[in-house]
């Protein structure tokens, strides 16, 4: 029950503050007060049962308007933080070694450098391809950023700030700790960017680079070239399974 004498002695503080910013200090109105003012049309409280001072409805009213009867909000779990980008130090030796490990997959290898335009431009579309193709596809992207000046670890920042600002986390990013030039002669190649395209088996189907483009497509080559060669190996990959 809500009675005067039991509401009073559970809630003293909080009417204390109530009865003084509503009633300047003065002692609660009685019954018979409220029932004159609700008579003369001063205010109106809802009709109280018996036994229930006619204070309780108002007090009630006060309580939750001034937010004490609102219920906490439910304890929300900490935000999950999304994995970070990490990168492995690498030589040629360990390259190959970690191409060869991929076998029963198509492995896609681009060759790029933080200070290639071409390369950051074109970055999104290797993460793109990872994301389309899921686990099919094993996408690798190799920086040249170390060019014998310092030491790798110097190089390692400004290539992970790159990688995290394009969400390489599906990546198996790699960064050479041999100077671009040593790299350059060991993949035979002029420059940077440049892409190689493995089957299933570890063989090399297809390589992208701007000698290769200019001999064979006549053009400079593109993400678009590179997309037709790995749908074509998922397909061969896939055939024999519909056949059955």
């Amino acid at each position: 029950m809500c009675s005067k004498r039991s509401f009073m002695g559970c809630a003293a503080k909080p009417l204390a503050g109530i009865k003084k910013k509503f009633f300047g200090g003065r002692r609660w109105p009685t019954a018979r007060a409220f029932k004159k003012l609700r008579t003369a049309g001063s205010f109106s409280v809802d009709y109280a049962p018996a036994g229930i001072h006619p204070i309780c409805p108002l007090v009630g009213a006060l309580l939750w308007a001034l937010g004490c009867g609102i219920q906490p909000a439910p304890h929300l779990p900490p935000p999950v933080a999304a994995p970070a980008v990490t990168i492995q130090l690498v030589d040629h030796k360990a390259l190959v070694k970690l191409i060869a490990a991929q076998r029963g997959k198509v492995v896609v290898l681009d060759c790029w450098s933080t200070s290639c335009p071409p390369c950051v431009k074109d970055f999104p579309r290797l993460v793109a391809l990872q994301k389309k193709w899921g686990p099919a596809v094993v996408c690798l992207s190799l920086s040249f950023d170390y060019e014998g000046i310092g030491t790798p670890e110097e190089a390692l920042p400004r290539v992970q700030t790159f990688l995290t600002t394009v969400g390489a986390e599906q990546l198996i990013n790699l960064l050479s700790h041999q100077d671009a030039d040593t790299l350059y002669r060991q993949l035979d190649l002029v420059s940077v960017p440049a892409i190689y395209v493995y089957r299933a088996d570890g063989t090399l189907a297809q390589r992208f680079d701007e000698d290769d483009a200019a001999k064979r497509l006549g053009r400079p080559f593109h993400y678009g070239d590179v997309e037709e060669v790995v749908q074509s190996l998922l397909s061969s990959l896939t055939q024999p399974a519909i056949a059955r």
